[in-house]
């Protein structure tokens, strides 16, 4: 027995029209009956179409201000009867219920709704009953019936429809209800995150679409991206991004956030942490004093501005070996210097609001918090020594804490001028990570002298400012917080060294 299933009913009811017309100028050319209600069924009348009302199926107006339109056992029994149960269609001949085929949805949209800032009587209309109550009935039924649950499936439906000629597939039908339960988990999830934005009673999180990747962290590990990476980047050139690119992908990102609206700014990033990075006053010499900081590190990175990448920057560019270069827009000319690496990817950053909460995997569950959207300012900050920072200190330590939150902890970051001389990254003492920062920028012949010093985390001995001091830095940022606070403030005092506090810790592992 074949498992194809022709189309002679179709109920349509969906917010976003936009490419229905196809679907129902073809639905007609074969034949097929369309029901339909209220501004869908205006549409598809206007396209000279002729439509049979839910009105009329069911003997009841739309009622309650639109609010119950197909919510009727006329509607669901036509969906959900089983073809092959002698007992369901007794009862749909008895009850003169039609078979439904095909439904076709576009749910309200609630998540845009709520990103567009509306008030909550706005919100709550939004919450589609009669919408999500098809597309399960139908999901649920797939065996007999076709359901099209958003206008992100219009197009591969017509598809199905020019090449089938008003029949489907089995395993099309289960592939639309895999998509359907795709689309309703979704809503509720958007909608129970709503709701329960001050009252914490579970975690739930959605993302589309999936993509897979080559393989995970490492070659034996699988590896899915799920989102929308289109809806942030524009993919100019290159291969397929690897799960360790997207990683160093979004450090890259969230880093140069807080520096967005600074002058010429690029950094190099590797396995998360920045390697390279300056603020000068032209985006070339921005890359290349980042390229100074760890022309060894940089070899593989991910690089990123927040400037124009112009030709003669990307002169320079082309001579490192990269995984990823970002920008905000591209010269034409410089397009075609960095292209000639057939694939080192190249990404155009469009101006995404970049997600408020982060969360991961652990243990037998699930770790959530809100994301570290706090950038210490100089106007903020609190001298606690003798000696105040001059006023290109006070710039270098802004520069160094900014750098210091999106680096692994125990970190210690050294700068000088508006450039990154070094970092200690993700060490288990900030004794250890300090003395890789200064090992690493003398390596690169650096000099500390009048560098200043960031720090993720309190002192809670002198070693630290000591060891700086002793290397040349006159300055140094700290959240503060320790009992022993006093012991660091001292040891500055009677070295002339500067220090502040900020009063916040930007622990990162």
């Amino acid at each position: 027995m074949s498992d194809k299933k022709t189309i002679k009913n179709a109920l349509i009811s969906v917010f976003d029209k936009q490419g229905l017309d196809k679907i129902a100028k073809r639905l007609n050319e074969l034949g097929v009956t369309i029901y339909s209600t209220g501004g869908t069924q205006s549409f598809i009348e206007d396209l000279g179409i002729s439509v049979e009302r839910v009105e009329d199926l069911t003997s009841y107006p739309s009622i309650l201000g639109g609010r119950v339109k197909t919510l009727h056992p006329k509607v669901f029994g036509g969906i959900l009867n089983r073809r092959a149960n002698e007992g369901d269609q007794s009862q749909i001949a008895e009850f003169e219920i039609p078979e439904i085929d095909l439904v076709i949805v576009d749910l309200y949209p609630f998540e845009d709704t709520v990103a567009s800032g509306a008030d909550h009587a706005d919100i709550i209309e939004k919450i589609d009953i009669g919408g999500i109550s098809l597309i399960r009935a139908a999901a649920k039924n797939y065996s007999d019936v076709v359901i099209i649950p958003s206008k992100d499936q219009y197009q591969q439906f017509l598809d199905i429809l020019n090449t089938g000629d008003g029949s489907t597939t089995l395993g099309q039908r289960k592939d639309f209800a895999t998509a359907s339960f795709n689309v309703s988990s979704h809503y509720d999830t958007h909608i129970f995150n709503y709701f329960t934005e001050k009252n914490i009673s579970g975690f739930k999180a959605s993302y589309s679409p999936a993509k897979t990747l080559r393989y995970g962290e490492n070659p034996h590990q699988n590896g899915v991206f799920y989102g929308d990476l289109d809806g942030m980047f524009d993919k100019l050139h290159g291969k397929e991004l690897s799960y360790n690119n997207l990683l160093d992908v979004d450090a890259a990102v969230n880093l140069m956030e807080d520096f967005k609206n600074d002058d010429p700014t690029f950094a190099i990033l590797k396995h998360n942490n920045a390697c390279g990075f300056a603020t000068r006053a032209t985006i070339k010499e921005a890359y290349v004093d980042a390229l100074a900081g760890d022309p060894v590190s940089a070899f593989g990175g991910i690089l990123i501005a927040n400037a124009k990448i112009d030709a003669d920057t990307a002169q320079e560019i082309n001579s490192l070996f990269c995984e990823v270069v970002i920008a905000p827009s591209f010269d034409a000319a410089a397009l075609e210097i960095l292209k000639e690496k057939k694939n080192r990817v190249l990404m155009v950053q469009k101006p995404v609001e970049l997600p408020k909460k982060q969360f991961r995997t652990i243990l037998n569950g699930v770790l959530e918090q809100d994301k570290d959207a706090i950038t210490d300012k100089a106007a903020d900050f609190e001298t606690k020594t003798k000696t105040s920072p001059s006023q290109q200190e006070v710039k270098d330590l802004e520069f160094a804490n900014k750098l210091v939150k999106h680096t692994k902890s125990n970190t210690i970051v050294l700068a000088k001028n508006g450039q990154l001389l070094a970092s200690g990254t993700g060490q288990t003492s900030r004794v250890d990570a300090l003395r890789q920062a200064i090992h690493k920028a003398e390596s690169f012949n650096f000099d500390l002298k009048g560098a200043v010093m960031a720090s993720d985390a309190f002192f809670p001995f002198p070693d630290c400012v000591e060891i700086a001091d002793k290397a040349g830095i006159t300055a140094v940022i700290q959240p503060g917080g320790s009992i022993k606070d006093e012991l660091s403030i001292n040891y500055c005092n009677e070295n002339g060294v500067s220090m502040v506090f900020t009063g916040n810790r930007h622990f990162k592992h």
